[in-house]
Order: structure tokens, then C-alpha cells, then sequence
């Protein structure tokens, strides 16, 4: 069974990084953003992991920037119409694949995100089928540079969302290397628990890292675990063992992950419940 790991996000900020380091993590997720990757920011990133590498932590993941603007960093952006975002999602995915060979740590990138604009972007397309299409195109690309150092995570869009098993068979065709973030997956599902249940049966041996977090299972509220209408107990031995996973919770304060923490705590006690049978 899936045991619980300390797996925590931050950014590439000293103040961040120190807050979570105090905890000894077993997993550091660097949450980058647009700023990382100008020259500074990119040599800044770079001794940022070595930083977190230096006291210890070896299993580290680079969470692709998840905005460019005022857009968020859909894969399905046609470059004909979004091609600043298109280019700025081309070189920012070399550039994590790069730091990921150069320094052994893993990159993650999003198979899409949600709202009235992916919606739009997706409308572009002749179809949905055509929007997926050019989605697992580019995400072949993207795999075939990125190696064992990249993975792909499941949106709350129709182009690359888990929940259902005909789209996941299709997932597995293309033998990526999955992220099943919990909350994305239970939203994309209206909060159908047994829905949930069977995605990650079904995933499972393909998924390489999870973003556990909670949500009430209708917008992205990244909750707390236990705070939401996620069902833990079944779920924690679903979950592959030869996973890594983090806490993706909103904090309320960035420098402070007493929430993540808390999260963990929380799954502890499931997972030693379950334990004693």
C-alpha cells in the first residue's frame, strides 16, 4: 500500500524553500513561473535546486509556469492564434528539460487547465477530437525530448482530463508518464468518489507522481485534505507505491506550509487506521 511521503511545493524564493526544507521533505515541487526563465531568473532557478540538492533532497519536480500573461499555458493554443504563448510553452518546456538532464530532477507539464478561455481555444478546432489530437501531438513531442524526466498532468479541460475510461485508455496508448492531481480529477467528475476510485485503478501503474489535495468537487479550491468531500480512505491504496506525491493545497501564507503539513498529518492517520485494519 501507498504510504504517505512529505512531499511540498514552493517556489524558487529562499524564504520559501527554507520553510519547507525545516520540515525535511522527502519531495520539493518548485512552482516556477514566467520569471524563472529570463537569463537571471534561469541562473537563479538552477542554484535553487542545487540548493535544495545540497541539504539532501533529491526528489525534485519543476512544475511548468502556469500562466504566460494573462494566459494560462494551454498546450492547445493553435500557434496560429496564440503564437507568443505557443513559443513561450515551446522554449520554457526545452529549458525545464534541459535543467531536468543537466540536474536528475523531474519536470511536470500541464495537459491543459480550465475556463472560458481554454474553452475558446478548444473552439478553434474543428472538433474536441481535433483539440485533443493536436494535444497528444504536442505531448509526444514533448515526451519523446523529455525522457524519464518529464510527466503530464490531468486538466479540468476535455483535452487531457482523467474520469473517463475511454479517454484514459486513449492516455495510456500514448505511454506518458502521468501526474494525477486528486482534486482535478473529482471536479472533472462532479464529485463522483467511485468515479475517482476507478480513474486511479485504471491509471495507476502509469502514474509517476500525485498532487494530493482536496476540493469540494466543483471549482479548483485546492483544499486541505479532510477539508473537502474526497473520500481518503478508499483512495490512499489505489495510489501507486512507486509514486512520488506532494501536498498541492492553497496556503494562506506563502512562506508558511502549515497546511500542507497538516494534509499530511491528516493521511498519516488514515494510512495507519487502514494499517491496523
Amino acid at each position: 500500500m501507498f504510504k504517505p511521503i512529505l512531499g511540498l511545493k514552493g517556489s524558487s524564493t529562499r524564504v520559501q524553500i527554507d520553510d519547507r526544507l525545516q520540515h525535511h521533505p522527502s519531495v520539493y515541487e518548485f512552482f516556477t513561473a514566467a520569471s524563472d526563465f529570463t537569463p537571471d531568473g534561469y541562473r537563479h532557478l538552477y542554484d535553487a535546486i542545487q540548493y535544495v540538492q545540497s541539504q539532501g533532497i533529491h526528489r525534485i519536480i519543476l512544475h511548468h509556469p502556469m500562466k504566460f500573461g494573462n494566459h494560462h499555458s494551454d498546450v492547445v493554443a493553435p500557434e496560429r492564434y496564440y503564437p507568443d504563448l505557443y513559443r513561450f510553452i515551446e522554449t520554457t518546456t526545452e529549458q525545464l528539460i534541459r535543467l531536468g538532464h543537466d540536474l536528475n530532477v523531474r519536470v511536470l507539464v500541464h495537459g491543459g487547465y480550465s475556463g472560458p478561455e481554454v474553452e475558446h481555444m478548444v473552439n478553434l478546432y474543428p472538433s474536441v477530437e481535433d483539440a485533443r489530437q493536436a494535444v497528444y501531438h504536442r505531448l509526444d513531442r514533448f515526451a519523446d525530448e523529455g525522457g524519464d524526466q518529464i510527466m503530464f498532468e490531468n486538466s479540468i479541460a476535455p483535452v487531457f482530463a482523467y474520469g473517463h475510461p475511454d479517454q484514459e485508455d486513449e492516455i495510456l496508448a500514448h505511454h506518458y508518464r502521468l501526474a494525477f492531481d486528486t482534486s482535478h480529477c473529482f471536479i472533472e467528475l462532479h464529485g463522483d468518489n467511485t468515479g475517482l476510485q476507478r480513474s486511479l485503478r485504471h491509471l495507476a501503474p502509469a502514474v509517476v507522481h500525485y498532487h494530493l489535495v482536496d476540493t469540494m468537487g466543483q471549482t479548483h479550491d485546492s483544499l486541505q485534505l479532510g477539508k473537502g468531500k474526497i473520500d481518503w480512505a478508499p483512495v490512499l491504496p489505489l495510489l501507486n507505491p512507486a509514486a512520488t506525491s506532494i501536498y498541492e493545497i492553497n496556503l494562506h501564507d506563502q512562506a508558511n506550509c502549515k497546511e500542507q503539513l497538516a494534509s499530511h498529518e491528516y493521511l498519516l492517520d488514515i494510512y495507519r487506521q487502514l494499517k491496523e485494519g
